[in-house]
């Protein structure tokens, strides 16, 4: 019996190569997923404070994520997606080139149509284990949501 080796997201999905074209821009009007060892280094360097929390739709888990303009440090609401990120400002990303931004977010291109559901998909299994869920208990205490 063989085991199938499983790739380390970040390899099964690379990076894409920067572009400014209106679809790539428009990806960033929505903040895309960390990976739950992307978030954790995220957190590490000060940016837990600009994440908000996004619920599954059964409740079941969390994911954390660059928030919308006035969801810091709380619950995704949609009320406030039209804000965009709030690491988008004057149409450039303030994460690009620190080694910080979402593994979504770098994957996302014009080229890449509809592989974005497979990577958004295979981000939220990885969410959806104890080690996710441990991270966003600790974010939620950090944050004050609960104590």
């Amino acid at each position: 019996m063989t085991r199938k080796h499983k790739l380390p997201l970040a390899e099964k999905y690379p990076p894409s190569e920067p572009c400014s074209c209106e679809i790539c821009t428009a990806y960033c009007s929505r903040p895309g997923w960390w990976t739950v060892d992307e978030a954790s280094k995220a957190i590490e360097a000060g940016y837990g404070s600009r994440m908000m929390l996004e619920m599954s739709p059964d409740l079941a888990f969390g994911v954390l994520s660059p928030a919308f303009r006035g969801c810091e440090r709380y619950f995704a609401l949609q009320e406030f997606a039209k804000n965009g990120c709030n690491f988008l400002v004057n149409g450039l990303c303030e994460l690009h080139g620190t080694g910080l931004s979402p593994l979504e977010c770098l994957f996302c291109h014009h080229t890449r149509q509809g592989l974005g559901l497979k990577c958004h998909a295979d981000i939220e299994k990885e969410w959806h284990t104890p080690k996710g869920q441990a991270l966003v208990e600790k974010w939620i205490v950090m944050c004050g949501l609960m104590k």
